[in-house]
């Protein structure tokens, strides 16, 4: 086969690849490029990985790469992995090997081979299964991969049951396969997940976490979603998808929501924070459904999808910030149809106040929020996204909007009413904020007359009340 485009520049004779190449075998062992990166150099997409396979053991890897490798870092050497950076370019080096799960180890057990047939039948799927031998550059294919890759099928290179006995984290990684490349999985593939995703049990919950983030960020997730779904896959460790696979019901006049929900998942850019909340944001409808003269209604969905929300990502064991901003999109996610009765200065402000960092994310949620095929009601939508925006802008030019805080600091109210740090303070910096929030910006003058007020209404001694601000 000819070496596919993209590869050549990398198979250069002084290049990294083959100075990788010819240090392995220089010193008496194989090598080959493998997995992702043949992968992606058959469809002529630039590889993100350099990985190479070897039947070198880690030991005699860390000796050949010496002389070659400008860094290098062992924290798979245990796994059989030896990391080097070769004139810059970031490599993996792994001891052929296969991975197989012990029914009751969330760990997988590695065992070193010496054959690159055998590695590659150990492989998640036959696309994955190549490699290319080096320093000649021959392809190695031995389950029809270049063939599958080709016809856009995906296949395991040994029986489904063996593949994810081996990892069952591979059930998960083929709705990535199938979002990412557009891969139709084999019936068989789909029949054993459908039979063994209870085994998904075993897999760690970080492991799944990670799987479910690199699943979300594919340029368009919804046939991966569709395919956790499809196969109750996702019952395991995200029970929320299926329940919101509410039925359609054209008398009380309700789409399905699971429905809803991929499709503004794959209309949101790519950013694992706005995905997120794109999954969660009607996690709490099922919940939340009644019907009231005929019409299905969903009543403070979006309070009980902040704590189903934090619920489940807590439970994958999501960063807390992570948590912490996706809950908080979920919770916000319909403030823009308030803005139809028509909003304040005083109301876009507290808006953006209650955004914070997550303004842009959340108008782009609510932006992608409508997914209705009437037309009217979508450019309605539109306008008042459009108008908020704008009404944002026109703000932030004569205020400094992002940054909203009381016109006085906490130093400047202590000093004035003469009192330690305490509850206080605090009740009067909530009061200078809300007058902010109602009014725009005060000038020191006027905002040290509003706490004069408020103090003497909350009856504080006048001591210190009379101090010259300046």
């Amino acid at each position: 086969m000819t070496v596919p485009a993209r590869l050549a520049p990398l198979l250069a004779p002084d290049s990294a690849v083959q100075r990788v190449a010819h240090a392995l075998v220089g010193a008496g062992h194989q090598c080959f490029l493998v997995g992702g990166t043949v992968r992606d150099a058959l469809v002529d997409s630039v590889p993100a990985d350099l990985d190479f396979a070897t039947d070198a053991r880690p030991a005699a890897i860390k000796s050949a790469l010496a002389s070659v490798a400008e860094h290098l870092w062992l924290q798979g050497e245990r796994f059989g992995t030896v990391g080097a950076r070769v004139d810059g370019l970031d490599c993996e080096v792994t001891t052929f090997r296969s991975d197989v799960y012990r029914s009751e180890s969330r760990k997988p057990a590695v065992t070193f081979g010496d054959s690159i047939e055998t590695d590659l039948a150990r492989r998640d799927f036959t696309v994955n299964a190549m490699a290319l031998r080096l320093p000649d550059a021959v392809l190695i294919d031995p389950h029809d991969g270049a063939v599958d890759l080709a016809a856009g099928r995906l296949r395991t290179p040994l029986s489904p049951e063996i593949s994810f006995a081996d990892d069952p984290l591979r059930m998960l990684r083929a709705a990535r396969f199938i979002a990412r490349f557009g891969f139709v999985p084999d019936p068989e593939l789909t029949a054993a997940v459908e039979e063994f995703r209870d085994r998904l049990d075993i897999v760690s919950t970080e492991r799944i976490r990670d799987e479910l983030s690199k699943l979300l960020v594919v340029a368009d997730p919804s046939a991966g979603l569709w395919f956790l779904a499809s196969t109750r896959l996702s019952d395991g460790f995200l029970p929320e998808l299926n329940a919101m696979r509410l039925e359609q019901d054209p008398i009380h006049h309700h789409k399905d929501v699971l429905a809803h929900t991929i499709a503004v998942v794959a209309k949101t850019s790519p950013e694992l924070t706005l995905r997120l909340a794109a999954l969660m944001h009607d996690v709490g409808k099922p919940k939340t459904r009644s019907f009231e003269r005929g019409r299905a209604t969903f009543h403070h969905h979006e309070v009980v999808g902040k704590r189903m929300t934090r619920d489940r990502l807590t439970a994958l064991k999501f960063p807390n910030d992570v948590v912490e901003d996706v809950s908080q999109l979920v919770y916000l996610h319909l403030r823009i149809h308030t803005y139809a009765m028509g909003w304040t200065d005083s109301a876009v402000r507290r808006y953006v106040r209650d955004a914070g960092p997550l303004l842009e994310p959340l108008n782009e949620l609510q932006r992608c929020d409508c997914t209705t095929r009437n037309e009217r009601r979508a450019r309605t939508l539109a306008r008042r996204m459009d108008e908020l925006e704008t009404r944002i802008a026109e703000l932030a030019a004569s205020e400094e909007l992002k940054a909203i805080r009381p016109s006085l600091d906490g130093r400047q109210v202590m000093e004035f009413l003469g009192v330690p740090p305490g509850r206080v303070v605090g009740e009067a910096l909530e009061y200078l904020l809300e007058i902010r929030l109602d009014e725009g910006p005060l000038d020191e003058p006027d905002a040290y007359d509003r706490l004069r007020t408020w103090a003497v209404a909350h009856g504080l001694d006048s001591q210190g009340l009379g101090v010259d601000p300046g």
